[in-house]
This record gives C-alpha cells, structure tokens and sequence, in this order.
C-alpha cells in the first residue's frame, strides 16, 4: 500500500474527535504527526479527507466520509488478524458509543463494565450527544453505535430495541395532584410545562398533548433533564419524562413526586442504532449482543 495502518489509524482518529489537537492528545503523539500522515493519505487518495476549518478543527468531505469508513472496515479487519494469534481470537480493536445525553448516566457506565467483562482486549470511548449530533456522528463514523431514545433518526438506520418505558409525569411534593394515584394530561395542562431544549425531545412532548387535543398553560425550556427536574422540584411547573434516575430528588435535594399518566399514550424505545451504510466491527456486534443481555436482565428505572 502507499500508506500504512497507523496512518490510517491517525486519520480514522481525527475523524472521530473533530480535530487534530485533541486526536494527537488521545494518541499521544505530536500533532505534526498526525498532519504528515493526514497529507500522506490525502496525497496517495487524490482526494482531501478532510477541511480545515479556522477555530473549529476540522471536517469530512463527502469523499472523507466514504474513505473513513472503508479505513475502519481495513482496520477492523486487521484486528481481527491479529488476534487470530491470541488465546480464544478475542475482540480487540477499539468502539466508540455515542449516548443521548439523558440517558448515559444510567446506562452508559454499566454497560461499559459488562462489556469489559466480556471482551477485555476492546478500548471503549463514550461520548456524551445530543439527537442532532448523535446522526451526524454516525453518519461520519466518528461514533459507532448510538444509544438513545428512537427519535429524530434517519430511516436508513438500524434500529436494535433494548427496551420500552412509560412516560410519567413529574410533580413538585405538595402540588395539588400530588396525592392522586395517576394524572391526566388534561389535568397536566393546566399548569406550566418544563421541557427540555433537545428539539426532537420537546417536540415529542408537546405533541403527546397534542394528540389529545390538548396545549399546555405554557411552556419553559432548560438545557438539560437535571435542570427541568430541579425546576420542576422548585415549584415552576410540571414536566413529562421517560427517563427516571434511581432516587426522586433533584441535584439541590429537593423531592420530586412521579406518577403514571392515565391516557393510552405510546411507549418510549431505548434503542442501539448504527448506520447501515457502514460495517460493524466484530467489537460493536459483540457490545450489541452485551447490551441486550443486560437489558433483558435488569430493571430499567423505577415502575
């Protein structure tokens, strides 16, 4: 070949973390290295990989795309090569798994551990996204599997269902619904709703009221779940959520009281997602494979 496989290596990484800097910080290697080998590639290709972009590290090209995730295909399988060699030809290589960023407290750590119990010989990176980015990244193959809720996703995305939960509704104590066995988004209405700013996340929300014919007192945005919580707990309005940590209190300890929705609303999917225009690694069908054991084997939040 006219370039060789840490070449390929370097400009899969900067692929993956957006920029040079930060993909030499992760390789611990100069970034002159990195952009030698970035030039080396691009000059035996005919084609540039990458754009420089002044600020904000760089990005792939249409071409870029497709080379990088031929270079992964190349790279898995030269994984796989080498651990023909080794005891029981385990996993190796390296799998990056992107999570919705409300959801990889809960899961995210949990699964990294059962999977490392699996297949030790796999370096896993976690990166935290939103539903825009998470796509984008998939697409770019700088992530290669996507945890998160089934929204805003591509059609051409596979969808691998972990698990399904009931939206439920959040309270502040001493609210005047509080002590009733379930409520209604009627009765939801009536007060102030707290969203989130994910668009797709909001989105969703409100046309769960919608489909009732029905539109909230008003409606407030916070730039995460902890927040909406916290602002929930604070006595600011009422919230609508699937996610439910282990613990109903918000980050300043207030309580937060949680109860079901009466109306027949549709269930909520945890899912792992891939693009399909891209090969798995042996090391993300084996993380797929880990996940769905967990799942199957745990409770997921609190009923």
């Amino acid at each position: 070949m006219k370039f060789t496989l840490t070449q390929l290596r370097y400009v899969v990484a900067v692929a993956r973390y957006g920029s040079v800097t930060m993909a030499a910080q992760a390789l611990n290697v100069s970034q002159p290295s990195i952009s030698v080998a970035i030039d080396h590639v691009e000059d035996a290709l005919g084609h540039k990989i990458f754009v420089r972009q002044r600020g904000s590290g760089v990005a792939l090209t249409s071409f870029g795309r497709g080379a990088v995730a031929k270079a992964l295909q190349v790279l898995g399988e030269a994984d796989e090569l080498a651990a023909l060699g080794s005891r029981e030809a385990d996993v190796g290589g390296e799998l990056v798994l992107g999570c919705f960023e409300d959801l990889a407290p809960y899961f995210a750590p949990a699964l990294m551990r059962a999977f490392a119990e699996r297949c030790p010989a796999v370096t896993v990176v976690i990166r935290d996204e939103s539903f825009e980015t998470l796509g984008r990244r998939l697409a770019d193959s700088a992530v290669d599997l996507g945890l998160t809720y089934d929204l805003g996703l591509p059609g051409h995305f596979k969808r691998v269902l972990l698990h399904e939960l009931r939206p439920h509704a959040l309270l502040p104590a001493g609210h005047v619904l509080a002590d009733k066995w379930s409520v209604s988004l009627a009765e939801l209405a009536s007060y102030p709703l707290i969203t989130t700013d994910q668009p797709h996340s909001w989105q969703h929300m409100l046309d769960l009221f919608l489909s009732r014919g029905l539109a909230p007192l008003a409606r407030t945005t916070t730039s995460s779940f902890e927040l909406q919580r916290s602002m929930v707990a604070n006595g600011f309005g009422v919230a609508v959520s699937y996610t439910r940590p282990f613990g109903d209190k918000s980050y300043d300890g207030l309580p937060l009281v949680c109860k079901p929705i009466s109306d027949p609303l549709p269930m909520q999917r945890i899912i792992l997602t891939h693009d399909t225009r891209r090969r798995l690694s042996k090391a993300a069908l084996a993380f797929i494979e880990t996940a769905k054991t967990w799942f199957a084997s745990h409770d997921v939040f609190k009923a």
